[in-house]
């Protein structure tokens, strides 16, 4: 019985060594080199994953300092993200698996100017993290209103956890309706009488053809809005 028992998990870590490596390191590269004119074509306002696969666009953005940043999002009823460790990625995983909540939940890495976003905050749906409103923000070398720092960030819906279309990777599944997650965040941040103002900047441009890194289809009218903050 030991003997096979062994035989058994040996199958298993076997398995799941040859998953992890054809997801997460040979079908990506097999999959940049296949697309890689549509890769070419993305533009500035494009986020990718580590990978160097094109991700969610950029559709939202705030002007303020990160304080600032944080205040204003816990104030409208948002959760900062916690980063990714064994223990968070447990958690949620847990979270999805039981159906309970994990309000702080990590969201994975996506670049933007070569680097992983800078802040992360979520709004459960729900009692899991299965189903979640959320958004990346970066810090860029920008100036908005009154020279002060300018973010640009990239909101969606997660809409369940299953693999990737493209890698077979563990992924959250976006919902295709990306505007509608932007005007969420503005509207929830102007309920809670945290903006000034704000304004439209240029994005990716209108698609109704948009394609995440998780193979997502997605659609939007191409513009990022900015929120200004109040100065605390």
């Amino acid at each position: 019985m030991r003997a096979k028992t062994r035989k058994a998990i040996g199958a298993v870590i076997a398995v799941l060594f040859a998953y992890l490596l054809l997801a997460y390191f040979v079908i990506p590269e097999i999959w940049i080199f296949h697309d890689a004119e549509r890769i070419d074509k993305v533009g500035d306002m494009v986020t990718t994953t580590a990978q160097g696969i094109p991700g969610d666009p950029i559709n939202v953005g705030l002007v303020g300092s990160k304080e600032e940043a944080i205040r204003a999002f816990a104030a409208a009823g948002w959760d900062p993200a916690d980063k990714i460790t064994l223990r968070t990625s447990v958690d949620i995983g847990l979270s999805v698996v039981l159906d309970r909540p994990d309000l702080d939940a990590p969201v994975s890495p996506l670049f933007f100017e070569g680097r992983k976003q800078d802040l992360a905050f979520e709004k459960a749906v729900g009692k899991s993290a299965d189903e979640r409103n959320h958004v990346r923000f970066w810090l860029t070398n920008q100036y908005g209103p009154n020279n002060r720092p300018l973010w640009l960030g990239s909101a969606s819906f997660d809409r369940g956890v299953g693999f990737s279309h493209d890698t077979g990777q563990v992924t959250h599944h976006i919902g295709p309706d990306l505007d509608a997650e932007r005007n969420l965040i503005i509207s929830d941040l102007l309920k809670a009488g945290q903006l000034l103002s704000s304004y439209e900047i240029d994005g990716i441009g209108a698609t109704k053809e948009g394609r995440n890194g998780g193979g997502d289809p997605y659609f939007t009218d191409g513009r990022a809005l900015v929120g200004v903050l109040r100065n605390q």
